[in-house]
């Protein structure tokens, strides 16, 4: 839904001061105009927000959920409009006041696809109204956030910052909606889940699973890929959580982890290999093995070099570095490398009879896995009980 940041502005005033007159007073608008709004945004959402009588207007359930989503929605905008203007609260005010939803989309777009062009076509405008869009929201930021470059268009480091807490802005809105949908009783809200290698083999499958047998309407995305990308998504409100090796967390960054269990590493390697049955292995056989390594700057390639390290050697460096389990099933299938994975990551190999986990027992290589999730992320019922699913499959595992 593309609601006007005006009315939601008139709904939040209502809730605080529960009349109309008053309302009116704080945000500078006749009543008419101001029930005008409001009636148009119960019609787009399909919900009265609002209880009317004589002595003024109360929130309804709906409305108090909705508005409360609303509310933490707007917390974005003050929180860059913070940034931007500092201490200079006549300023702050006018930009909460001003901006659009239409400018923060077509931002959003623009620095996404870094081109007019795209994101026109992606949203289904004209480049001139984007060109429009734009100009009034650097009038309103008071400094340009776009530059022309030889590849497109180059955002300024305020235009990524916008785009983060726009993103988010939209992100409560949705929930919003998707809370008043719950509290009707339909239970059709999304789900998107990060799944790091580990992960996905059981935890998210399973969990997944677990889920849409619970809420079958539930819209649910399961999103791989290296953890820097899928960080960057999460920060953005386009994945809700991320399962998998926890990453150590710089203090600024609005994020929290929730560990679940440690895992160990152990040597693969295809099920006919001389090290298949082994209890140990020697330093210089550990030397002389030709390995598959996991990717740098991963959780598993540091306890990967600690093996070596932790003997008084040098971290071999001619190996193949691969992060997809695809490839690294065919690698050792066909060779005699070996590569440092966990046990359940394999298990279903191993079964096959085409893959063996050394018995051999590596000190110093667990790692933990557990879940990441932005600090200001409040779940929806449904994605409460997601998270409640994945701690219990892992408390019975």
């Amino acid at each position: 839904m593309n609601f006007n940041t005006r009315h939601l502005m008139c709904a939040l005033k209502i809730k605080e001061f529960g009349t109309l007159s008053q309302a009116a007073q704080q945000i500078c608008l006749s009543q008419s105009a101001l029930t005008q709004g409001i009636n148009k945004l119960e019609t787009e959402l399909g919900h009265v927000l609002f209880d009317r009588s004589h002595s003024g207007m109360q929130t309804t359930e709906v409305g108090e959920r909705f508005l409360t989503r609303v509310s933490r929605a707007f917390e974005q905008l003050q929180e860059f409009s913070s940034i931007l203007f500092g201490q200079d609260k006549a300023k702050r005010s006018t930009f909460i006041r001003s901006v659009s939803t239409r400018q923060l989309r077509a931002l959003i777009h623009i620095v996404e696809l870094q081109s007019y062009t795209g994101a026109a076509v992606r949203l289904g405008l004209s480049q001139p109204t984007l060109h429009r869009s734009i100009k009034d929201l650097e009038h309103v930021c008071e400094q340009r956030l776009l530059q022309r470059s030889p590849t497109g268009v180059e955002p300024s480091w305020r235009a990524k910052q916008l785009r983060r807490y726009a993103s988010l802005f939209f992100v409560e809105l949705q929930q919003g909606v998707e809370e008043i949908n719950e509290t009707m009783g339909q239970m059709d809200g999304s789900l998107r889940v990060g799944s790091l290698p580990l992960a996905r083999t059981d935890i998210v499958p399973l969990s997944v699973l677990q889920l849409n047998s619970e809420f079958p309407d539930a819209r649910i995305s399961i999103i791989d890929g290296p953890y820097s990308e899928q960080f960057n998504s999460l920060l953005h409100g386009q994945l809700d959580v991320i399962i998998g090796a926890l990453r150590p967390l710089q203090a600024q960054q609005d994020m929290r982890q929730i560990h679940l269990f440690d895992d160990q590493l152990s040597i693969v390697v295809k099920a006919d290999h001389l090290l298949a049955n082994r209890q140990s292995i020697s330093t210089a056989e550990l030397q002389q093995l030709d390995w598959v390594a996991p990717a740098k700057s991963t959780p598993a390639r540091h306890v990967f070099s600690q093996i070596f390290t932790g003997r008084g050697l040098s971290p071999p460096s001619h190996v193949i570095e691969c992060s997809s389990l695809v490839a690294v099933r065919g690698i050792l299938l066909n060779s005699e490398r070996a590569a440092l994975l966990p046990a359940r990551q394999v298990e279903v190999e191993v079964r096959a009879g085409l893959l063996a986990v050394c018995p051999m027992i590596l000190p110093g290589t667990h790692r933990e896995i557990g879940l990441t999730l932005r600090k200001s992320w409040h779940p929806t019922q449904m994605q409460s009980r997601y998270l409640d699913i994945v701690k219990q499959l892992l408390a019975h595992a």
